[in-house]
């Protein structure tokens, strides 16, 4: 009796692993799905409120707090993923990422650990499942705005291990009733996606210098002054003047060749119209 009860754990697991999705559910719009992950939450809806936060969360006189955030409302699609085992949420977290960022999905706000903040509270307060808290040094958040026509969508990715280590990934799409507006990421952020690709494509940049990005890529690069990057597309030879002028060493800034990418690789000819850096190592 004793030897059944210590195997149950691990034949529930199994149980769990082989067993079906949830009736009537199916992925997010765009989004890939993680090999063999199975969906264990599925909500969708018309009109529905979202706070997206854009910075850390925390609780203060039993309130959520939030540095930083985007509301919206429109349709919703949120499915949390039980991953299968031997794969942490890390990987699956990356796997979606990626696949994000190859449709041009622009990163606006990226924690990890307990940057991040309570895993209670991610789970609880901002997405409303418990099956997701966690914890808080095996957790990561991303927020992502997406390209060209879809460009009134959010999507909000999750990864999280608990305690009896198994590991989820929670997604959300949300296509807004209304124009979202400009959306800037965090300078936090923008440096992290840099270091993590090599590379970042800016599609809400493009033309001669603005305030707003300017002020948002000198901070960026004033985070860690080590970085060097090349600059690249139609007026990035401004954006490295205007750069200078708001006191980043020349020194750290290089021009790319036309038409080149990463390590030299040719550029995407739809990503020529929009200012790149690259993270020159």
């Amino acid at each position: 009796m004793r030897a059944l009860l210590a195997a149950l754990p691990g034949l529930l697991w199994i149980s769990l692993a082989g067993a079906a999705d949830l009736p009537d559910s199916h992925d997010p719009r765009g989004l890939p799905r993680f090999p063999d992950a199975q969906v264990v939450g599925f909500v969708e809806g018309e009109g529905v409120e979202r706070i997206y936060p854009q910075g850390p969360i925390r609780r203060i006189s039993n309130r959520v707090r939030y540095e930083r955030r985007v509301d919206a409302r429109g349709r919703q699609t949120a499915v949390t993923y039980l991953l299968p085992a031997g794969h942490g949420a890390p990987e699956a977290f990356d796997f979606a990422r990626q696949a994000l960022l190859e449709q041009g999905a622009e990163p606006l706000y990226w924690c990890q650990g307990r940057d991040c903040g309570s895993s209670n509270l991610w789970a609880n307060a901002v997405f409303g499942n418990a099956t997701l808290y966690g914890s808080d040094d095996e957790q990561a958040y991303l927020l992502l705005r997406l390209a060209g026509d879809q460009a009134d969508s959010l999507v909000a990715l999750y990864g999280v291990t608990r305690g009896n280590r198994r590991a989820y990934l929670h997604a959300e799409r949300l296509d807004a009733d209304a124009p979202l507006g400009d959306l800037l990421p965090t300078a936090a952020t923008l440096l992290k996606e840099l270091r993590a690709s090599g590379e970042l494509t800016l599609h809400q940049v493009q033309g001669q210098p603005t305030a707003s990005w300017l002020d948002l890529l000198a901070s960026t690069l004033r985070a860690d002054t080590t970085v060097r990057v090349a600059l690249a597309g139609p007026d990035a030879e401004r954006w490295r003047e205007a750069l200078i002028g708001e006191g980043i060493r020349a020194a750290r800034l290089e021009l790319e060749a036309d038409g080149e990418g990463t390590r030299g690789e040719p550029a995407a000819p739809a990503d020529d119209a929009y200012l790149r850096l690259v993270w020159l190592r």
